[in-house]
Parts: structure tokens; C-alpha cells; sequence
């Protein structure tokens, strides 16, 4: 586990030297279109996976890329780690996310948000941020980006019982486009909470996409299922994969606390 705790001090050292280097040559793209900061963005993504791979011994392996659709498309993910905040983005033409507020007010960090348009949220103002976050995805989706949610609101460790909020399913509305539904188990290798990284394959697989216009609760129930079925079976194969490496899970992530 020594080895293990280097590794992931180094990693994390290097991580956000990149991330702040990154920030450095992405400030004369606030005078750009959109598009070149999600450039910057997508290399941050991809330097980051590569820094997984060889200083953690994290391989992150890709499933049904090829079920992604083109065009304006709802992306429904599930969250277990910071990872898919940053590493899902590369996959997509013009990706935007919804993210708390409080984001919005970290200094040139907040501003890069806004530059891309993301959505931000205000989650103590009920109803009302509810409506607004609808009212911005429709336009946003409508102007042809694919908009990422993570349909549970917050990180969930793995083997967690899932807790699907419903206002996902109110945006799938009100968008009228395909659903498509994300399981991945980086909640192994990438936990919340801790600067640890273990080793492993991190695996993040895209499911068959849903077709517009279904009922509510039978879209919930769909997205709810296909994801909680595939990641289970992931998370699974993780598992026994990590207690090879490193004799034993993690207790934490073990138990799903």
C-alpha cells in the first residue's frame, strides 16, 4: 500500500500542475468560439487518463463508443468519482454539463464554465431552479449539444444503493431527444473523498441508447435498470480484478461506504 500511496501523490501533484498549466495556455480562448476551449478541455481529459496509466497502473478501457449517437442527445451517467466530470466530455462533439452554482464562483475556473455554457443550478431554490435548469437544457440541447447528468445528483460508492432523482426524467422530456444511459465503475480507482488511486481497469461502458417520448416512470424505471444491471456487473469484475493487484479491496470501497 506504500507503493500505492506514492504513486497516488505523485499523480495527484502532477495532475493539477497540468490542470493549472492547462488554465494558462486556455486564457486567449476567452476571446474564441466555445469550441476551443472544449479543445483544451479534451486535452486535459486525455493527459489525465495518460497520467492514470502509467504512474497508477490504471487502464481505462471503452465500451460501446460506437452506440453513441450524433447530433442533440441527453446523456445519463452514473457518478461515482470526479473522474467522469472531465474524462467523458472527449467522447462528445459539443458537451455541456449542469453542476452546482457554487462552481460558477471559483476564480477563472468559474469563468472557463461559462465560456462553454454550462448549466449551473441552484439546488436550495426548488421549483424554481428546477424549471430554469429545464428551460436552459431544452435550448441547449435544441441548438444541437449533447447534455451529461448524473441522474443521482451526487457521487454514490461503489455498491451504494442507487438514488435516482426525477428530474432528469423532466429534462428527457422537455429536450425530446435520445437517451443515452453510461455505467462505469470508477469508483474503484478514483474514490470520493481521498486522494487514493488504485490500480486497475477502469472501465466506463455506453449503453443502448433510449428513444424519445416514453412515459415517465417507464423511462426512470429503463435508465434506472440498464444502468444499475451493467455497472453491478462492472464494478464486480473491478473488484476481483483490484484484489488481485493488491491482495484485498479497500474496506471503504469494498463495503460501498
Amino acid at each position: 500500500m506504500l507503493l500505492i500511496f506514492l504513486r497516488s501523490l505523485v499523480f495527484n501533484v502532477l495532475f493539477y500542475a497540468v490542470l493549472v498549466g492547462l488554465a494558462i495556455v486556455a486564457l486567449p480562448t476567452f476571446l474564441m468560439p466555445a469550441r476551443a476551449l472544449l479543445t483544451v478541455a479534451g486535452w486535459w481529459a486525455k493527459a489525465s487518463i495518460f497520467l492514470m496509466r502509467v504512474i497508477c497502473n490504471i487502464k481505462v478501457e471503452v465500451r460501446g463508443a460506437e452506440k453513441i449517437p450524433e447530433g442533440p442527445l441527453l446523456v445519463v451517467a452514473k457518478h461515482q468519482s470526479f473522474w467522469e466530470t472531465f474524462a467523458l466530455m472527449p467522447f462528445f462533439d459539443r458537451p455541456i454539463f449542469i453542476l452546482k452554482r457554487q462552481l460558477m464562483h471559483i476564480p477563472v475556473f468559474g469563468q472557463f464554465l461559462r465560456k462553454i455554457e454550462m448549466i449551473a443550478i441552484n439546488r436550495s431554490a426548488g421549483v424554481k431552479a428546477l424549471l430554469d435548469m429545464t428551460r436552459r437544457a431544452r435550448a441547449a440541447v435544441r441548438s444541437g449539444r449533447q447534455l451529461l447528468i448524473f441522474p443521482e445528483g451526487t457521487r454514490r460508492p461503489p455498491g451504494a444503493p442507487p438514488d435516482y432523482k426525477t428530474g432528469f426524467a423532466q429534462i428527457y422530456s422537455a429536450c425530446g431527444v435520445q437517451c443515452l444511459p453510461v455505467a462505469l465503475n470508477s469508483g474503484l480507482f478514483w474514490p470520493r473523498r481521498t486522494f487514493m488511486r488504485y490500480p486497475g481497469t477502469l472501465v466506463v461502458e455506453f449503453l443502448d441508447p433510449l428513444p424519445p417520448g416514453l412515459p415517465k416512470d417507464e423511462f426512470i424505471a429503463r435508465v434506472r435498470d440498464v444502468i444499475e444491471d451493467a455497472t453491478g456487473r462492472i464494478v464486480e469484475a473491478g473488484r476481483k480484478e483490484q484484489e488481485r493487484l493488491i491482495g484485498s479491496a479497500p474496506s471503504y470501497v469494498a463495503s460501498g461506504g
